[in-house]
């Protein structure tokens, strides 16, 4: 009840009456998946991504190449300021080498529910959401032709990305949400564009000792998967397969781990290197994650020549 109280947990079952839940709901085609997208791919980053290369590179890949890629920057979580600032077109054109590419910005969700709005999100190869307060892209996108073509992007297989708060916009559960601030963390905002089907996202994870505040919301919500991202990382989701991407690492939370069901030994009773017997684990660039099973994803080990063969082995 302790939990409860502070977070508002109660807060799943009593969503916050706003102009965006007011809309009509977008339209979500059924999949086979159980939380990734059915095409296209998300790439969800944990904040400060700087000029992270390994970041950038698969950004370029998923939209078409620097040459053939279209991207649309949405820049409302930054605020009114972000109107008139060319730096993050500018920023993002110098490291991806991409020319394509034209900012979206919006504080309103009239004009975010308008044909003339969402047109260049119609031939668009990828959306790329900056940071700031992911309550201000729900305020202004859910449940609008704009959050209709978000999805319609991922369904001609092109990408869908953001940082801090565009990457916690992208789950189904708004974390940290509240107006009033992030240290809130379920507020008077808890629907996500839920790009990332049943899932609960953080962000600036290990930066800001974030480790252990997704617990509990998983273990209450059995349903969701949690993932917390440190910064300068990312996951890339294609279907229901995670995959790590960048310089430190990825927290999972799934209730499996959290309460001691999920197996800590590998077939054979030998020792499981990436499960963890506390409430979450790890996982660093290129390590994989099957979002459907909720298991690590082990690929074959090559050794070389010099190493010795284990015991276990």
């Amino acid at each position: 009840m302790e939990f409860l109280r502070k977070t508002g947990l109660a807060a799943l079952s009593i969503f916050t009456v706003t102009a965006a839940l007011a809309q009509s709901p977008i339209k979500v085609k059924d999949g086979e998946t159980r939380h990734g997208p059915q095409n296209g791919s998300l790439l969800i980053i944990g904040g400060n991504v700087g000029d992270t290369p390994s970041i950038w590179s698969k950004f370029v890949e998923l939209a078409g190449g620097k040459d053939n890629a279209n991207v649309v920057v949405v820049t409302a979580a930054a605020g009114d300021s972000a109107a008139w600032s060319p730096r993050h077109i500018e920023q993002i054109k110098e490291i991806t080498g991409i020319q394509r590419i034209q900012l979206l910005h919006t504080t309103s969700i009239q004009e975010a529910n308008t044909e003339q709005f969402v047109a260049p999100l119609k031939e668009a190869t990828g959306v790329y959401f900056i940071g700031g307060r992911q309550w201000r892209i729900a305020d202004y996108c859910l449940n609008t032709l704009a959050h209709q073509a978000f999805l319609e992007v991922l369904e001609r297989g092109g990408v869908l990305a953001g940082s801090s708060a565009g990457a916690s916009i992208q789950g189904s559960f708004l974390w940290r949400g509240d107006t009033s601030g992030p240290h809130i963390l379920i507020g008077d905002h808890t629907q996500g564009l839920g790009f990332l089907k049943n899932s609960v996202i953080d962000q600036h994870l290990l930066k800001r000792n974030r480790q252990f505040d997704l617990v509990d919301v998983v273990k209450n919500t059995p349903t969701l998967i949690g993932i917390g991202l440190d910064e300068a990382t990312a996951v890339l989701v294609q279907r229901d397969t995670l995959e790590v991407v960048g310089n430190s690492y990825v927290a999972i939370y799934d209730y499996n781990t959290i309460t001691g069901k999920a197996a800590d030994k590998a077939a054979g009773g030998r020792e499981n290197h990436l499960v963890s017997n506390g409430p979450f684990f790890f996982l660093g660039h290129g390590q994989k994650y099957d979002l459907k099973n909720r298991s690590v994803i082990q690929e074959p080990r090559r050794r070389s020549r010099e190493e010795p063969v284990s015991e276990q082995e």
